[in-house]
C-alpha cells in the first residue's frame, strides 16, 4: 500500500489528485489518500455522511462534441481534522506505508513566519504545522517522503522546503533532524493544470448531475476533461508516481520551470488579469468573459502581445498552448465562477501577472497596455471593499460580492488608504511598482474612469 497524505479537502485536489490516484488504483495499484484539513474553517460532515467517497464530472468539448463523464472517487481513506483529532493526524507521521504528502495551500500558504511558536497549531503556517510533522517521522525513525506542493509559485517545493529549513532554525530542533530532512526528504517542484469549477451552485445542473450520478453527492465537483501534473523527478519517484495518462496526463520531467512558465503565465496569468475586469462589468463566469467580444479580445489581445513572446524561445509552441487555453475558457460546461478565482488576488496578481509584465517593460520601455488595464480593474475592485458584518464586501454590479484576500489588505482598503502607497509597497509586491515609469499615475487614471462608470475594454 503507498499512501498519500493530502493538506487541503478542495474542489481542486479532489477533481485533480485523488482523481490521479484513483486511476492509478482502477488500474491495479494500491493507493490510500489521507486528507487533512488545513485551517478551522469549514466541516468535514459531506466526508462523513459520505463514507469519504465522491464523483467528479469532467464535462467538455472534445473532436467538436460535448462530453460528460462521471468518475466515481473511493480512493480516500481518512478525512482527518487536525485541529480536532491531532493523534490521528500524527499517526500518519509514524506510519511507514506513507510516501507522499500532497497540499494545496494557496500562493500564500507557503510562507514563514518568526513569530510562529513550536508549542501552537493552529496559529501558525501550513510549512510550521509540515515541519512539526516531519519531526514526529523523525524521531519515529522512519525514512522520509515525497513532497509534492501544488500551489502556484515559482518553485513551489524549493519555497517550502526553504520555510521548512527556517523553522526548523527558528526553533532550535536538533541537527540530526536539519540532516535527515536535507538527505530523506524529496521536495519535488510540480505544475498542475486542470480547471476546476467545483460544485455547482445553480439547481439545474444540481438536478442534472444528480441524474446523471444516480443519487444526490454533495461532493460532486466539475472539471474540464484536460489534465497536466508535470513533476520535478526526485530520488526514485518513479515507483510512486506513475507517468502517462491516469485520468491527469503526468510528466516526470527535470525540466519543471518550462511546464511551470507556461501554464502560470498563459492560463492562469490571464485568469488573474481577466477576472477583475470581469467581475466589473457584470459578468459572473470566465464562459461569460469569453463570450463578451471585448473581454475575449481583451484576453487573446494581452496572450499574444504582452504573455507569449516571454514564455520561451519557441513562440509558436506557446501560441498553440495559448489558443488552446482560450478555447478551455469557452467551455461551456464549467461555470469557473469570477468570484472563486478571485480569492488572494494580490498574491495572485504578483505571481502570476507582475513577471509578465517586468519582461515587456524591458523589452519595450514601456508598460504594457493590457495588463496596466487589468491591475486597474483589480484596484478599482479593492478601492470598493468595505467591512460589513465581519466581512469585507465589495460592490459590483448588479450585485455585492465577498473579498477574500490575506487580512491586511481587506484591512487598508477598507480604511480607503491611497491605492499608490499600496502599489509602491515593497512588502506586498517585493519591489516597489511606482518604478515603473507611468504606472501608477496610468492606473490611477483608470481607476478614476472606472468609477465613474467608463470601461476600458
Amino acid at each position: 500500500m503507498i499512501k498519500v497524505m493530502q493538506y487541503g479537502e478542495g474542489n481542486f485536489l479532489r477533481t485533480f489528485v485523488d482523481a490521479y490516484f484513483n486511476a492509478l488504483n482502477k488500474e491495479g495499484g494500491e493507493y490510500a489518500v489521507s486528507i487533512v484539513k488545513p485551517i478551522t474553517f469549514g466541516t468535514l460532515d459531506n466526508f462523513k455522511k459520505q463514507n469519504n467517497r465522491y464523483h467528479i464530472v469532467l464535462r467538455g468539448v472534445e473532436d467538436g462534441r460535448d462530453v460528460e463523464n462521471v468518475y466515481p472517487i473511493n480512493v480516500l481513506s481518512a478525512v482527518i481534522d487536525p485541529f480536532a483529532d491531532p493523534e490521528t493526524y500524527y499517526a500518519l507521521a509514524e506510519d511507514a506505508e506513507l510516501k507522499i504528502i500532497v497540499s494545496n495551500t494557496t500562493e500564500a500558504g507557503i510562507c514563514y513566519h518568526d513569530t510562529d511558536n513550536f508549542s501552537d497549531f493552529e496559529g501558525i503556517t501550513y510549512p510550521a504545522k509540515l515541519t512539526k510533522f516531519l519531526y514526529k517521522r523523525f524521531e519515529a525513525g522512519l525514512s522520509g517522503l515525497y513532497l509534492l506542493p501544488v500551489e502556484l509559485i515559482e518553485n513551489n517545493a524549493d519555497e517550502l522546503k526553504r520555510c521548512v529549513d527556517a523553522y526548523i532554525k527558528l526553533w532550535d530542533l536538533p541537527a540530526d533532524f536539519a540532516e535527515w530532512n536535507e538527505k530523506e526528504n524529496f521536495y519535488c517542484n510540480t505544475l498542475v493544470d486542470r480547471i476546476v469549477s467545483g460544485h455547482p451552485r445553480d439547481e439545474q445542473t444540481k438536478a442534472h448531475l444528480t441524474a446523471l450520478i444516480g443519487h444526490e453527492d454533495a461532493l460532486v465537483s466539475i472539471g474540464e476533461p484536460f489534465g497536466l501534473w508535470a513533476v520535478e523527478r526526485k530520488g526514485d519517484i518513479a515507483k510512486y508516481i506513475a507517468e502517462g495518462h491516469h485520468n491527469i496526463d503526468v510528466v516526470l520531467t527535470n525540466d519543471i520551470g518550462y511546464y511551470k512558465k507556461r501554464k502560470v503565465r498563459v492560463l492562469n496569468g490571464s485568469h488573474t488579469n481577466l477576472v477583475p475586469a470581469g467581475l466589473m462589468l457584470g459578468k459572473e463566469t470566465v464562459y461569460d468573459c469569453m463570450k463578451d467580444k471585448a473581454l475575449c479580445a481583451f484576453v487573446q489581445d494581452t496572450l499574444r502581445e504582452e504573455i507569449n513572446p516571454f514564455v520561451s524561445d519557441d513562440l509558436a509552441a506557446t501560441t498553440v498552448f495559448a489558443e488552446s487555453v482560450t478555447d478551455r475558457f469557452l467551455n461551456p460546461f464549467l461555470n469557473h465562477r469570477l468570484t472563486s478565482i478571485a480569492l488572494n488576488s494580490i498574491s495572485k496578481w504578483k505571481a502570476r501577472n507582475l513577471p509578465s509584465f517586468k519582461d515587456y517593460y524591458k523589452a519595450n520601455g514601456k508598460i504594457p497596455p493590457h495588463m496596466t488595464v487589468g491591475f486597474s480593474y483589480l484596484m478599482a475592485l479593492y478601492s470598493r471593499i468595505v467591512e460589513k458584518d465581519g466581512k469585507y464586501v465589495a460592490a459590483v454590479p448588479g450585485r455585492e460580492i465577498e473579498m477574500k484576500d490575506d487580512a491586511p489588505y481587506l484591512v487598508y482598503f477598507a480604511e480607503k488608504k491611497p491605492i499608490a502607497d499600496f502599489m509602491r509597497d515593497p512588502a506586498v509586491w517585493g519591489e516597489d511598482l511606482s518604478a515603473y515609469c507611468g504606472f501608477v499615475d496610468a492606473v490611477l487614471a483608470n481607476v478614476e474612469a472606472i468609477n465613474g462608470g467608463k470601461a476600458l475594454v
